[in-house]
């Protein structure tokens, strides 16, 4: 059983920053990407950052310059600096992994739980 337990999250205010973490348990061969994706109320579930072993970080449009993915493939834990914080940005932040049982096997994506981050002006 794979888990991916997120924290975190929080309130700040517009400016401000908040440092995301999520931890990857259970039995699997190899962790390929992790990455983070964020859903506002009444909104579908938007990409924020991935970060594939070997590949330059992908970022959308919105978090570049402002956020950045980082991952420690000792502790299976991927992290999210956010800066600069913006209303905007209020949402619940999810963490994937995707992850192979054997090498050369398919992946298989799981995700976290999520964890709220609100962002007043």
């Amino acid at each position: 059983q794979v888990q991916l337990v997120e924290s975190g999250g929080g309130s700040v205010q517009a400016g401000g920053s908040l440092r995301l973490s999520c931890a990857a348990s259970g039995s699997f061969y190899r962790i390929n990407a992790m990455g983070w994706y964020r859903q506002a109320p009444g909104k579908q579930r938007d990409l924020v950052a991935t970060l594939r072993s070997g590949d330059s970080p992908n970022y959308a449009e919105s978090a570049k310059g402002r956020f950045t993915i980082s991952r420690d493939n000792a502790k299976n834990t991927v992290y999210l600096q956010m800066n600069s914080l913006k209303p905007e940005d209020t949402a619940v932040y999810y963490c994937n992994a995707d992850l192979v049982y054997g090498k050369g096997g398919p992946e298989f994506r799981y995700w976290g739980q999520g964890t709220q981050v609100t962002v007043s002006s």
